[in-house]
């Protein structure tokens, strides 16, 4: 009898290691020998370090569709040479209980995963993220065209969600006084999976725009008598106005005694703003030209934002500097000169634009 018990138990040893053994296989079955070369010299000096730089250089994308089956996403798998065995990897996946939780999606796979790391991969749906940058300062149509650019819907779908009333309502955005989301579609770098919604993508912007403007500023508009939407107007001519992080504050600073003194704002970027078709010449009657942008020909802010500005023209026209200035002009190496009085400014306006 004891050695019936002995030879039963070293039989169950023998078989728990098997399946051990056969279940290590399994997660480790992973690198397709297609992806490496056939021998890797034992002569070689750092054979692992080229066998690292090797898998490395192999990315590979795979979709899983919605109500894709387990074993078709293992058929993909093999077929794209990401596994060697699309049987063992199914085998694998109902060991770990994974079968029935594939997420669907666009992922990235690179040669070196093991067949554990590739499921881990499906069952937690990191999916590939794309990026899209938006640079301070575009307008809400030059955001459109890199978010189309990027691959995420039409630019005429975006402006159309961007402008829905509803939609924006919906975001929550009370002191949005204008009948779309310019200004408010911050500039960043967003990271989104292949397919993502435009109203994802602009509930984002506007997210991250709350995130920036934090309740401090808010309080300081108030005390300043502007609306965050009229902070919003001022900072997107600001970003307009400048590119020189270090003047912002100084224009901001114009703008504000320009205000407080009644005078007009006069600023190009308005104007342009207003012109259909800009065609890169702003010329006198562009100036006389009678529209809500125009600030050559209307008193006090524009009817809306004109850019999407980013945290430093936002912090800038929230925090002006202490000045006098009243002028400004284009020294032509991204520097302004600053003025005090007309007679100062047209002295400025002869030395660095009509260069006598």
């Amino acid at each position: 009898m004891k050695k019936i018990l002995i030879g039963l138990f070293i039989t169950t040893l023998i078989i728990a290691a098997s399946v051990a053994g056969f279940i290590l296989y399994l997660q480790h079955f992973a690198i397709t020998p297609a992806h490496l070369p056939s021998k890797i010299s034992s002569t070689d000096e750092k054979p692992y370090e080229l066998l690292s730089q090797i898998s490395k250089q192999e990315e590979y994308l795979i979709t899983v569709n919605q109500g894709e089956s387990l074993r078709n996403v293992a058929k993909k798998l093999e077929d794209a040479a990401i596994i060697t065995n699309q049987h063992l990897f199914v085998m694998l996946a109902r060991y770990k209980g994974d079968h029935r939780k594939i997420k669907t999606g666009e992922y990235e796979f690179l040669a070196q995963y093991t067949p554990e790391k590739i499921l881990d991969m499906l069952v937690k749906g990191k999916v590939k993220l794309h990026k899209i940058t938006i640079p301070e300062g575009l307008n809400m149509r030059e955001v459109a065209a890199v978010v189309e650019k990027a691959g995420f819907g039409t630019s005429n779908n975006f402006i159309t969600v961007a402008t829905d009333l509803n939609f924006i309502k919906s975001l929550g955005i009370e002191h949005i006084q204008a009948d779309s989301l310019e200004g408010y579609l911050f500039p960043e770098t967003y990271l989104f999976p292949a397919g993502t919604d435009q109203k994802k993508i602009i509930s984002s912007m506007v997210e991250r725009f709350n995130k920036v403007f934090i309740n401090d500023w808010r309080d300081v508009s108030k005390k300043l008598g502007f609306s965050v939407h009229q902070i919003v107007i001022l900072a997107s001519i600001i970003e307009k106005e400048t590119a020189n992080s270090n003047e912002r504050p100084l224009i901001s600073s114009v703008f504000h005694n320009r205000l407080k003194r009644g005078m007009r704002l006069e600023s190009d970027p308005t104007v342009i703003y207003g012109i259909a078709d800009f065609n890169g010449n702003i010329t006198k009657k562009d100036l006389l030209a009678a529209t809500p942008y125009n600030t050559y020909a209307i008193d006090g802010l524009p009817a809306g934002p004109i850019a999407n500005p980013g945290r430093l023209s936002l912090q800038a026209a929230v925090f002006p500097e202490k000045s006098e200035f009243i002028f400004f002009v284009s020294k032509n190496d991204t520097t302004h000169q600053f003025s005090n009085s007309l007679k100062a400014h047209n002295i400025a306006v002869r030395k660095y634009q009509l260069k006598r």
